[in-house]
């Protein structure tokens, strides 16, 4: 897994091009859920700021963190002033300031399980909000999906990340909402699904694809041949869903007596 964390940075531009951003609706969802001003955030994993000018552009004050430099660079490129930038991972995060929110756009699942939310509970203010978000896109039409699989089969049995606690997909509450009700970290957990349908050509759909960390651990000319076989059987417009699933939580009460403290989760 490390080694599809670190991969995204060799094809940042074409991660800022192909990967579509988010809707004003999620912005409206966290900050209606917080149920008081939101004037700060934590972004853990920021790529190249796709959230990051989400929820800037609402008035938040946004902390930026993302490891990979050429991940950085195109996000600086992108950003408004007033961003703060930080290289880092989020286990290399160190308490201190608190925020009113700490988010991870489609990120989340890199970070290291242990201590995972104590660390956010550390880094929150007393009743501050936690949110993730993100989803797969997939291509909407069965036959179309299914002749994608077949070109995919000979490099990647899947292109999709398995959920992290082993979640099925079916189940109704999805990862991290399985994780963050276990935590004595954080309460009123709640999942919300923002419909979303979008339709890309297929050279775009496979530039889409060129993005994914599945795809990027082949080896070049393996990657070269999957693209070709993917776009070779493809419509010329590709209809995908888009979910974008959002999770979010409230710091619990048990976390206010030691705000700096990084301790076991439960």
């Amino acid at each position: 897994m490390p080694a599809r964390a670190l991969s995204f940075g060799m094809v940042a531009e074409q991660y800022e091009r192909y990967r579509p951003g988010y809707p004003a609706e999620l912005v409206d969802l966290v900050l209606t859920y917080a149920c008081r001003p939101v004037r700060t955030a934590l972004e853990i994993g920021a790529g190249t700021g796709k959230a990051t000018r989400l929820f800037a552009g609402a008035g938040v004050t946004v902390t930026a963190t993302e490891p990979d430099g050429a991940m950085l660079a195109e996000l600086r490129k992108h950003v408004p002033a007033g961003v703060e930038i930080v290289r880092a991972a989020f286990e290399d995060l160190r308490p201190g300031e608190t925020y009113h929110l700490v988010y991870a756009a489609a990120a989340l699942h890199w970070t290291t399980p242990e201590g995972r939310w104590s660390r956010v509970a550390a880094l929150l203010e007393p009743d501050g909000v936690f949110a993730s978000f993100g989803g797969p896109i997939q291509v909407a039409d069965p036959a179309v999906a299914d002749a994608v699989r077949a070109a995919r089969a000979p490099f990647l049995d899947s292109d999709e990340i398995p959920s992290p606690d082993g979640t099925p997909p079916g189940q109704a509450v999805q990862w991290p909402g399985t994780e963050l009700q276990r935590s004595v970290w954080f309460t009123d957990v709640q999942q919300t699904v923002i419909e979303r349908r979008l339709t890309m050509s297929a050279r775009d759909y496979v530039g889409h694809l060129s993005t994914i960390s599945a795809y990027l651990t082949l080896p070049t000319s393996q990657q070269q041949q999957v693209f070709r076989q993917i776009e070779r059987i493809l419509p010329e417009r590709v209809e995908l869903s888009a979910d974008i699933v959002v999770h979010l939580a409230r710091r619990a009460r048990i976390g206010r007596t030691d705000p700096g403290r990084v301790g076991p989760d439960r």
